[in-house]
């Protein structure tokens, strides 16, 4: 490893989840199986992949903690908050992701897993009503509670870093309000006074997490850490945010596939996606105010690959329609088809159909390793704010809109933005040759 200036990953690192549900449990039971090696990550980048590094005869490819201090699994503890009070161990099982022969070997690991009371509030997740939750009279008394809780968790498990990461379910579509929203003054105001419509749960967590000097993830499409008060109070702490939404199924593809179309100058006159699961997360988004929040999140994905100011002729007159429908038979196993009609050669019709049958928990599991451990090693790497490496990972991700910025959103570009960020921090030059 060369000389960089990140610190090194010593001690316990906390990983404290937002929600203990199918995605959070699946998570934390692969990652205490791989440490016993009874399973393997696969797809997560951070554990399989390798990165070129220098050129001619100095070229080499290693993996990322051969280029820069990551976090070892051995390293991990668990921690979660969830509006019901089931320990990790009931919930995976209750989940079904997993086979119980696949959960059992570290049954009593995942037992001690037990969730905090949550910051919940039931307008923001109507389909959702559990009892493990904390009594606040206001939204900065939620703040704190949090607050006490990460304290309390890390000294307690003698944890030298924590990270919070947002695995709950989807809340109900909060637009960014310049008076409230701009400036880090007006959102602890409307905290202390108690701003229900503008101050949503995960914005107590963002801010308490913040403040605790732990990096915090979205990983719903959740408004969040995405407005100018959460990055002004990233800055003052010197703490990375990243989000938002995990990319796992659908979205993958499309950031995927859509590049191929741009790069061969094929036409698009339109994209029909639709979904059907029947987990937690399906319930939820069952409720047309937060299956808001998803759409929005996940038609952004298309406009900025495929550009209509750009090429007109392609773009201009695109039709994007994105459905999610709860299907209980199916629970975390989610189906998603995608209907794309293109056109050619003097306009000459084509069709493209991808049917993806995948488990919506098994592809975002390794999302909340890789985040989690880049985001530690940002940290100590002395980066903060918003983490763009960080958007191969994620269905919207975060950008200065207030800047005009656009958010970057076709993979093969996400993945050299990754690549040289870990070039960077481990002390190598970052290039753009494409391997």
């Amino acid at each position: 490893m060369k000389l960089t200036n990140v610190k090194p990953a010593d001690g316990k690192l906390g990983i404290m989840v937002v929600g203990c549900g199918a995605v959070a449990t699946t998570f934390m039971t692969g990652v205490l199986m791989a440490r016993k090696g009874l399973a393997k990550p696969v797809g997560s980048m951070t554990q399989y992949d390798k990165i070129r590094v220098g050129k001619g005869n100095d070229k080499k490819y290693l993996h990322y903690s051969d280029i820069v201090p990551l976090a070892k699994l051995n390293d991990i503890v668990f921690g979660t908050w969830d509006i019901y009070p089931q320990n990790a161990y009931q919930s995976a099982i209750y989940a079904e992701v997993l086979k119980e022969k696949d959960i059992n070997p570290v049954r009593e690991e995942l037992e001690k897993i037990v969730p905090m009371k949550a910051a919940f509030d039931h307008n923001y997740a109507k389909r959702l009503d559990g009892d493990n939750v904390k009594d606040c009279k206001n939204r900065w008394e939620m703040m704190e509670g949090i607050r006490k809780d990460i304290r309390d968790f890390k000294a307690k498990n003698n944890c030298s870093r924590i990270v919070v990461i947002w695995a709950a379910s989807t809340e109900i579509y909060v637009p960014e309000y310049e008076p409230i929203h701009g400036t880090l003054a007006s959102l602890e105001k409307a905290m202390k006074d108690d701003d229900r419509e503008h101050i949503a749960p995960s914005m107590c967590y963002a801010y308490a997490a913040l403040s605790e000097e732990a990096p915090f993830i979205m990983g719903a499409p959740n408004t969040t850490v995405d407005i100018p008060a959460m990055w002004e109070l990233a800055e003052k702490t010197k703490m990375p945010i990243a989000g938002k939404d995990f990319k796992t199924g659908q979205t993958l593809v499309k950031s995927g596939f859509a590049p191929i179309i741009g790069t061969r100058c094929l036409g698009l006159n339109g994209w029909f996606s639709t979904n059907i699961l029947g987990n937690r997360d399906g319930l939820v988004l069952d409720e047309p105010a937060n299956f808001r929040t998803k759409e929005v999140s996940k038609l952004s994905t298309l406009e900025t690959i495929l550009k209509s100011d750009d090429q007109p002729d392609l773009y201009g007159n695109v039709y994007h329609k994105v459905r999610i429908n709860y299907y209980p038979p199916r629970n975390d196993n989610k189906e998603g088809w995608d209907n794309i009609d293109i056109f050619g050669w003097m306009g000459y019709p084509m069709q493209i159909k991808i049917n993806f049958l995948c488990r919506d928990s098994i592809l975002a599991a390794p999302l909340l390793l890789d985040l989690t451990l880049l985001s530690d090693l940002a940290a100590r790497a002395g980066k903060f704010g918003i983490q763009r490496f960080l958007s191969f990972f994620l269905k919207s991700p975060m950008h200065d809109y207030t800047k005009g910025e656009e958010a970057v959103n076709n993979l093969f570009e996400q993945y050299t933005i990754l690549k040289n960020a870990i070039r960077e921090m481990g002390g190598y030059e970052a290039d753009q040759e494409v391997d």
